[in-house]
């Protein structure tokens, strides 16, 4: 099955993304090794888009789709297993066991 955004297909949930919302996920979230000034360079850009009248909705865009995929994930997300503490195993007592 095919997904598509606009006239855009979507082949990744990274794809979906960012043509959900118009921008490139690394605007926001950057790249791992990028330099103090390509950091610089993003956030300026970052900070322009956000001024722009166009995404002035986009915080709200991305809380959204932010709670809708937890709300889709919960039961994996919210799944917790207690563990057992180290040193509070319990030793079986055998009786009549040999020592």
């Amino acid at each position: 099955m095919r997904t598509y955004v606009g006239h855009q297909q979507a082949v990744s949930a990274e794809d979906f993304v960012e043509l959900a919302l118009g921008t490139p996920v690394e605007l926001w979230l950057g790249v791992e090794g990028e330099t103090e000034v390509e950091r610089a360079a993003r956030l300026d850009a970052a900070r322009d888009i956000l001024a722009d009248p166009e995404y002035r909705s986009l915080p709200d865009d991305v809380a959204r789709i932010a709670a809708e995929v937890i709300e889709a994930h919960a039961p994996e997300l919210f799944n917790v297993v207690p563990l057992a503490r180290p040193g509070t195993r319990r030793r079986s007592s055998r009786k009549g066991a040999a020592a």
